[in-house]
């Protein structure tokens, strides 16, 4: 497979093991381990807050004789904690790996401005320099489900090796970070193309038809490779949930002209279907007087409407004030219908009207994150 440079890190495979889905049983996460050293990856990701991950995946290690050299991890620590709370986590998280050092420890979440506080001048600024001094880590990165201009401060800081963020096909609002984050020499991981994505791996017909004949999932995976991004995240479940890793996993080059011509396809059918009601995300319609996140809203409409993803769209929106800072905390229905955005949209939106269509779309029972 092909490895990529990451920030300070030695080189990752094209596609990293996301650990927090084969976690029903140790055996699971083994197999799951074994399949993905098969494909050539050799870059795993995990974190205390994925439950057993971390157990059952330093018991893999051992169980398959894996050397630190043929596998590199990267670990996580939630923001918040004291110096003596985040030793004491990074302690464990090694001792559970069977781990002296790690290869990358990232800021599990810098969601706030209350989190990049912590970093920069509270007590998360003492525990990444004594890692770092210790030598427990080779370099300390971020992720991050905030706003853009957090990430942007993040990456504009200097203090990060890489980062990883949610960059998609379908969502490309992350993107000039993401190239502002290589151009810096970051190592830089895309969260959950597949799931977070879209649920690309069951794509509905309308998107299947737009991209064929190429499969919608790996056109997103193709999109990210060929913008340059170190490496794609791969949450799998099962040894066959790898195939993917193994089918792209030397594909790095730049798009292919029909992969081009599959995006223009996508393009015209988000058009056709919206129409004059596509919002083009250019956020000018914010701030909201009442805290409505109106892009993300209205590009799960965009999403439902123009690309016929529904079901991932409900899903998504069930989750606005479910999941804290990791997560959008006001739905459409908030929208005092003040017109304040009106004058701002380049577009000339029925902006209220819009939120009004995506919640009658979309509402539905209250939906919790994967973990936490």
């Amino acid at each position: 497979m092909v490895r990529r440079a990451f920030g300070a890190c030695a080189p990752v495979s094209l596609f990293t093991l996301g650990t927090m889905r084969a976690l029903e049983s140790p055996a699971q996460l083994q197999a799951v381990l074994e399949a993905a050293l098969e494909a050539g990856i050799n870059h795993l990701e995990t974190a205390p807050a994925y439950g057993p991950s971390q157990r059952y995946l330093g018991r893999a290690l051992r169980q398959l004789g894996i050397e630190p050299a043929e596998m590199l991890i990267t670990s996580k620590l939630l923001p918040g904690c004291s110096l003596q709370q985040g030793q004491q986590q990074l302690q464990r998280t090694l001792e559970q790996l069977g781990r002296a050092r790690l290869d990358n420890l990232a800021v599990h979440g810098l969601n706030t401005a209350e989190h990049l506080q912590w970093v920069f001048s509270g007590p998360g600024r003492d525990l990444l320099q004594w890692a770092e001094e210790e030598q427990l880590v080779g370099q300390v990165g971020f992720s991050s489900h905030g706003p853009n201009d957090l990430i942007d401060t993040a990456i504009r800081s200097k203090r990060f090796g890489f980062a990883s963020l949610h960059l998609h096909l379908l969502d490309p609002a992350r993107m000039h970070l993401a190239a502002q984050a290589l151009q810096q020499g970051m190592g830089l991981m895309a969260i959950s193309p597949a799931d977070k994505g879209g649920q690309l791996w069951d794509p509905p017909p309308m998107l299947q038809q737009a991209c064929a004949p190429i499969a919608p999932l790996e056109l997103a995976y193709r999109f990210l490779i060929a913008r340059g991004i170190s490496t794609l995240t791969l949450g799998a479940a099962s040894p066959d949930q790898l195939q993917w890793a193994q089918l792209l996993g030397g594909a790095d080059g730049p798009l292919t002209a029909s992969e081009q011509q599959a995006l223009e396809r996508l393009n015209q059918q988000r058009l056709d279907n919206l129409g004059d009601s596509l919002c083009g995300q250019c956020r000018a319609c914010l701030p909201c007087p009442s805290g409505v996140p109106i892009p993300e809203l209205l590009r799960l409409r965009n999403l439902t409407i123009g690309h016929g993803m529904e079901r991932h769209a409900r899903e998504r929106y069930a989750m606005v004030g479910q999941a804290g800072h990791w997560f959008e905390q006001i739905n459409a229905a908030a929208c005092q219908g003040c017109n304040q955005c009106l004058p701002r949209c380049p577009h000339q939106l029925p902006i209220p009207e819009l939120l009004a269509d995506t919640h009658q779309r979309l509402a539905s029972s209250p939906r919790r994150r994967l973990w936490g």
